[in-house]
């Protein structure tokens, strides 16, 4: 079952395999043409959240990040002692409350059961500000073993997404890390006014 003593012992036991080390291309090349550094983001599912090192270090302060095993949380706070305590949640997604402006999508799609990916999509509408932003990597293939990760494609993604958003942009990665190459899809999906769609 996937759950958070199966995240927690993938950490306890170093299988991280899914961490890159570092802020990955597609997602710096993205931050770094935000020039609004006071926007609220949000980072589920954060693991060892390298994307919020990178955000912190540029200036960005409104940082929530979000993961339902604390060690990767308590191993953030220990290299940046000045990050505020209060931004580090420690819930599932799925309970999570609030408001924001950006939503970073990186290997939290794929590290759920595919089951839950259409409340995946309500809860994030329900996350967002109407202006707010969904954007990220998602894989575009399925994986011979069975997950997480947990793989899919572009038809499907857009499915499932085209219920509560605007699909801004959805194309294959051209700055991939190596491993990744050729296997991921980039996206910004803007939440649609639901109000207005009867």
């Amino acid at each position: 079952m996937i759950n958070s003593d199966y995240w927690l012992n993938r950490y306890q036991a170093k299988e991280t395999s899914w961490d890159a080390g570092e802020i990955t291309m597609p997602i710096k090349e993205y931050v770094d043409q935000l020039s609004d550094k006071s926007i609220t983001i949000l980072i589920p599912g954060c693991g060892n959240a390298h994307e919020a090192a990178y955000l912190w270090k540029h200036g960005f302060k409104n940082i929530f990040l979000l993961d339902y095993v604390a060690e990767p949380l308590n191993n953030f706070i220990k290299q940046f002692p000045d990050f505020p305590k209060d931004h580090l949640i420690l819930k599932d997604f799925f309970e999570l409350n609030g408001k924001f402006d950006l939503i970073i999508e990186q290997t939290f799609f794929c590290a759920l059961d595919p089951a839950l990916r259409a409340n995946y999509v309500k809860k994030m509408h329900t996350l967002l500000r109407p202006s707010g932003k969904l954007a990220g990597v998602l894989f575009k293939n399925y994986f011979e073993k069975d997950g997480p990760p947990f793989g899919g494609n572009e038809r499907e993604y857009k499915s499932l997404l085209n219920v509560l958003f605007e699909i801004k942009l959805m194309e294959s990665c051209y700055n991939s890390i190596p491993p990744r190459k050729g296997n991921e899809l980039f996206i910004i999906c803007t939440p649609k006014n639901i109000e207005n769609n009867h």
